[in-house]
């Protein structure tokens, strides 16, 4: 329990700039929690699910907001080693954590045609929210963080040859009264992965059966990872070398869109050129 104490503290005190603020500035800017909220917190095993479910803790216990939270964990079909960390991590941080097993790894590990990262990924997102309307939740949080953000950004322009982001929260479309929040939006990798080294914590990485990587993990990143997220995260690292405000003006530049120099957009899938205004003067 003092363990637990100190890494509370950790995050409070040590960590106030670079993970508390951002956290609080998320949260008070983006409306993401509100009073007699009802907030199932996922937690996937990883170090920013696990801090995320930690500043939560920290704004039930001394914030003026009034909401209640469920700490839950989907067990998709990890390895006995992997759901082992979950649980002592769970102990370790003093987190009450409910969790839930599913059949996913199971199912996509199976699969003989189509994309099983996608299904994963539609399934594991069924699962939640049928399980977020169980514990009657109006909102489920989930732990990305501005890294993620910023990464999503040039994967979309990149390899998606358009400019779209992860947004601080949405409505679902299938489950109505349900919205998606992320407390961490604001909150950048680094100072997560020192405060992880900091308190001395070990996550696991990735548990997928898929991936070459399902390992317990630190975290530290390798440039010999492979994926496109990955190449995103090293490029990110190297612009930061470069310049240090450069993530900052990417982030920054999805809230300063200037809609008359570009060639177009869209909203709500209705696609409007910027000829369609050049011709009207």
């Amino acid at each position: 329990m003092e363990r637990c104490k100190e890494i509370e503290r950790s995050i409070i005190k040590k960590f106030r700039k670079d993970i508390w603020r951002p956290f609080t500035k998320s949260v008070t800017d983006y409306h993401l929690i509100e009073e007699n909220d009802n907030i199932m917190v996922c937690i996937s095993g990883g170090k920013d699910s696990f801090l995320m479910a930690k500043c939560i803790q920290e704004l039930m216990r001394h914030g003026k907001i009034k909401f209640n939270a469920h700490f839950v964990s989907m067990n998709p079909g990890y390895n006995e080693e992997n759901a082992q960390k979950i649980k002592e991590n769970a102990s370790i941080l003093n987190i009450p954590l409910e969790t839930f097993n599913t059949d996913i790894y199971e199912v996509t590990s199976n699969l003989t045609e189509g994309n099983p990262c996608y299904l994963c990924a539609r399934m594991r997102r069924g699962h939640l929210y049928n399980k977020a309307r169980e514990l009657g939740c109006n909102k489920i949080a989930l732990g990305h963080h501005f890294d993620d953000v910023i990464e999503t950004t040039l994967l979309s322009m990149f390899y998606g040859a358009e400019i779209k982001t992860m947004l601080p929260k949405i409505h679902s479309d299938n489950f109505t009264g349900i919205d998606l929040i992320r407390p961490l939006y604001l909150v950048k990798e680094y100072p997560i992965i020192a405060w992880q080294k900091f308190n001395n914590l070990s996550f696991i990485h990735c548990a997928c059966p898929l991936s070459d990587n399902c390992n317990i993990s630190t975290d530290n990143l390798d440039d010999n990872i492979t994926g496109k997220r990955m190449a995103m995260k090293i490029l990110i690292q190297k612009l930061r070398k470069e310049g240090k405000n450069i993530d900052n003006n990417i982030f920054t530049a999805l809230n300063n869109i200037n809609l008359n120099c570009v060639l177009g957009y869209k909203k709500d899938g209705k696609y409007t050129s910027y000829l369609d205004e050049y011709n009207k003067k």
